[in-house]
């Protein structure tokens, strides 16, 4: 685009990434604030309805009376809120809002993790959430994520989210990703799982066909919705 070398690009780059004032990414650059997750309130409005035909077939999956996982994440409160019609389900959830969508409703138990509450979506993260979530088995994790890399690999924002997702997978019987097609494009920092352990993925969108390849290998099933 602007008629230059691709060393030209390169030199004027590196001093900008050298100061902090871009960050290099696969295939680019970004500002630095692109890495960060947006706020929940916002996130909730973002992509509003993709993410509740999303969620309703996040919960078309599950039937009354199974046991699932659910993460902290916008994505994952639609979930919730497409379940409250379902009867006798056991969930665990590190997420207050979750849980208070789900619990005394239609014979549903609902086990809350505790541990340190972050400020910002009311979701708890800690070793004490990680054992606690370590004690159940799950028919489903259903995970919210912050971006999926164009090797097919899950990424969320922040450590403590990842502890979460991993310490979910590895008690389940079948991982749900749910994502809406932004997540095929945003950059996120910490490496969640290959699609190898991801069963099916839930968008609104159709992946990248270097993504749907990947599926292909992999046998994850792709829901688009």
């Amino acid at each position: 685009m602007l008629s230059v070398s691709d060393e030209t690009v390169r030199r004027h780059v590196k001093p900008l990434a050298n100061k902090g004032l871009v960050l290099r990414v696969h295939g680019g650059i970004v500002l630095p604030d692109q890495l960060q997750e947006a706020p929940y309130l916002r996130r909730m409005d973002e992509n509003k309805k993709s993410k509740q035909r999303i969620a309703d077939k996040a919960a078309s999956l599950v039937q009354n009376g199974e046991s699932l996982f659910l993460d902290s994440g916008s994505t994952t409160a639609y979930v919730a809120l497409a379940l409250i019609n379902h009867r006798n389900l056991s969930v665990v959830t590190n997420a207050v809002e979750i849980a208070r969508t789900l619990a005394s409703r239609n014979g549903n138990h609902v086990y809350m993790a505790g541990g340190e509450l972050r400020g910002d979506d009311a979701a708890a993260f800690g070793k004490p959430v990680i054992d606690f979530i370590r004690q159940f088995h799950y028919q489903h994790a259903i995970l919210s994520i912050g971006g999926i890399s164009p090797k097919s690999e899950v990424f969320d924002f922040h450590l403590e989210e990842m502890e979460v997702s991993q310490a979910a997978i590895t008690q389940a019987e079948r991982v749900i990703v749910v994502a809406d097609h932004t997540k095929f494009t945003r950059q996120a920092l910490v490496k969640v799982c290959g699609f190898d352990v991801v069963d099916t993925l839930i968008c609104d969108q159709a992946p990248p066909g270097n993504i749907i390849d990947v599926a292909r290998v992999t046998e994850t099933d792709i829901e688009i919705v």
